[in-house]
């Protein structure tokens, strides 16, 4: 039985590349849509924020190039929008309806957002792919992530990573990292433990939206976390 028949997927573009050096790697992304494509199975309405730091982050090159951290996060968003093409052609070839909106229209290539839009086509069973992430500036696609989950009405935001969850410090360069099964929002925040970005972060909190994070490299992931079975950490509001 399904406990969340409704989320947000919020991947990071850097997930696509899994351990290639390339932008995108094929067989990463063959894995990551069959994890969808899992859920799908059993019923699960699939909404899906995507990041585009495999093509440019807007941080780095505001930091190391000297452009201007807006130009640079307009630059960043962009890259989403490549990264939402990809994932809804590669749905789409797989007999998977997709349909990808963006925060700002992209000339003739990628409408803009229509929330009623959006909402039916999630209930209908589409794959829904969401670009741009809030469509300004100094706003992150964690910010997008949940804004978006709370606007289609999701039960949950998954927010699908490289680790398994979230640790008390680094599991990658700690042994003795421990991984918490349930946080609440109070001590994830006092913990400083950077679940997301603060603004997305006070957005779920305020809005009752609970956060899974997971890792989306390992099989059935996805499957397990919309079945409330125990799967990554979940950062609950109550």
């Amino acid at each position: 039985m399904l406990k969340y028949p409704r989320i947000m997927l919020k991947l990071s573009g850097e997930a696509l590349m899994g351990d290639s050096t390339e932008s995108v790697d094929p067989g990463t992304v063959e894995f990551i849509i069959n994890q969808v494509k899992e859920i799908l199975a059993q019923g699960v309405r699939v909404g899906v924020v995507i990041g585009g730091g495999n093509f440019f982050r807007g941080l780095s090159g505001s930091d190391r190039l000297g452009i201007q951290r807006a130009n640079a996060d307009f630059m960043g968003m962009l890259a989403t929008a490549m990264n939402g093409i990809l994932l809804r052609d590669a749905f789409n070839a797989r007999g998977i309806p997709s349909k990808v909106y963006s925060a700002f229209p992209i000339g003739n290539i990628i409408k803009g957002y229509n929330r009623d839009s959006a909402v039916k086509r999630i209930s209908d069973g589409d794959v829904v792919i969401f670009v741009g992430g809030v469509g300004s500036p100094y706003f992150t696609t964690d910010s997008g992530a949940a804004l978006r989950a709370i606007e289609m009405n999701c039960d949950l935001l998954i927010k699908a990573t490289k680790v398994d969850g979230v640790y008390d410090k680094d599991p990658k360069k700690y042994a003795d990292a421990v991984r918490y099964d349930r946080l609440t929002f109070d001590d994830a925040i006092s913990q400083n433990l950077g679940v997301m970005d603060m603004a997305a972060f006070a957005l779920c909190r305020e809005n009752d939206m609970n956060i899974n994070v997971c890792s989306i490299f390992k099989p059935g992931s996805l499957l397990r976390v919309v079945s409330g079975e125990d799967e990554g950490t979940l950062v609950y509001c109550k």
